[in-house]
């Protein structure tokens, strides 16, 4: 039944669903914690920088904004991001659109644990002389991430499903092949099994994982 799977690099596959999934999940992480510390700072300007920002991309489909680094980026302005062949340059920029769209849903995650901190912390640590940035990085911040891994967690999920969209610029990764399966072998059911097995297979126990995480963590008030 499954002798079909052995023409095709199934563990390939999935492998550069990993590597999507797991550097755009760094990526989201650092920009979106700078976003939500411009929308908490006291500069309007990158508070309105921040807004807009988040308010714009979220509600931006995906796969327009991957089009997007492929079409407007790539092949109209020649930014290849130091790559010279046509793999490695489609998945630097489907890692860059994941980046900048996961990064809004980090940032409002990030903003909802930072708004469960006392504002008297905030408070206090500014009468001992501490600076916005002092306050945001060793007082605020560390309290809003262990608020966060839910959220942070749900996010996760939500990129490791995202990749996908990832083969509409070719990005040789699970949903890619899996339109060549169907599109080579009669086994449709089949194969939507396979592929729906894996992404259980990678969200599952990272679900699992970061709710753990968020128990163990967790501001106890």
């Amino acid at each position: 039944m499954f002798d079909f799977l052995e023409d095709y690099d199934l563990l390939g596959a999935f492998w550069t669903t990993v590597q999507l999934a797991v550097l755009s999940a760094v990526g989201s992480l650092v920009w979106g914690t700078l976003l939500a510390a411009m929308r908490v700072g006291p500069v309007p300007l990158m508070r309105g920088f921040g807004t807009a920002y988040v308010n714009i991309v979220r509600n931006i489909p995906l796969t327009v904004i991957i089009l997007f680094t492929s079409l407007g980026l790539s092949q109209t302005l020649g930014i290849n991001l130091g790559a010279d062949d046509f793999e490695t340059i489609n998945f630097r920029l489907a890692v860059l659109g994941l980046i900048l769209y996961t990064s809004a849903f980090v940032c409002e995650a990030l903003r909802s644990g930072i708004n469960t901190v006392p504002v008297g912390q905030a408070e206090a640590a500014r009468a001992l002389g501490l600076s916005f940035n002092q306050v945001l990085g060793q007082v605020v911040l560390p309290q809003a991430f262990r608020s966060s891994v839910g959220p942070l967690a749900n996010v996760l999920i939500a990129l490791i499903k995202n990749t996908t969209v990832a083969a509409a610029i070719g990005v040789a990764e699970a949903a890619l092949l899996m339109k060549e399966m169907i599109e080579n072998e009669a086994q449709l059911l089949l194969i939507s099994a396979v592929i729906a097995v894996g992404f259980v297979i990678l969200t599952l126990p990272t679900g699992l994982f970061f709710g753990w995480v968020g128990k163990k963590v967790a501001v106890k008030r």
